[in-house]
């Protein structure tokens, strides 16, 4: 099992940034790819960075540029640097981690852009 806990979220104003981490309870080289996902009100979850194992990332089209996934082995944490934020922004972010196949996926910390 993998347990996941994020932290980082908060209130921020249009244009401002933030750092999200995700803290995994086992080490990386045992995970196969972590990802950051988001859910606005009323809207489904959605994917907005991955990360594998080889280190190749994605993102979705709406925060390429903007959003940047990293990883630190050595601490076992997830990274997920936002800049420059908008209003549709907001959401509740989520870790995820796949293991064997298995998908395992953290609490989620509240992230609002708004002035």
């Amino acid at each position: 099992q993998v347990q996941l806990v994020e932290s980082g979220g908060g209130l921020v104003q249009p244009g401002g940034s933030l750092r999200l981490s995700c803290a995994a309870s086992r080490s990386f080289f045992s995970i196969a790819t972590m990802g950051w996902y988001r859910q606005a009100p009323g809207k489904q979850r959605e994917l907005v960075a991955v990360i594998a194992g080889g280190g190749s990332t994605n993102y979705a089209d709406s925060v390429r540029g903007r959003f940047t996934i990293s990883g630190d082995n050595a601490k076992n944490t997830l990274y997920l640097q936002m800049h420059s934020l908008k209003p549709e922004d907001t959401a509740v972010y989520y870790c995820k981690a796949t293991r064997l196949g298995d998908e395992y996926w953290g609490q989620g910390t509240q992230v609002t852009v708004s002035s």
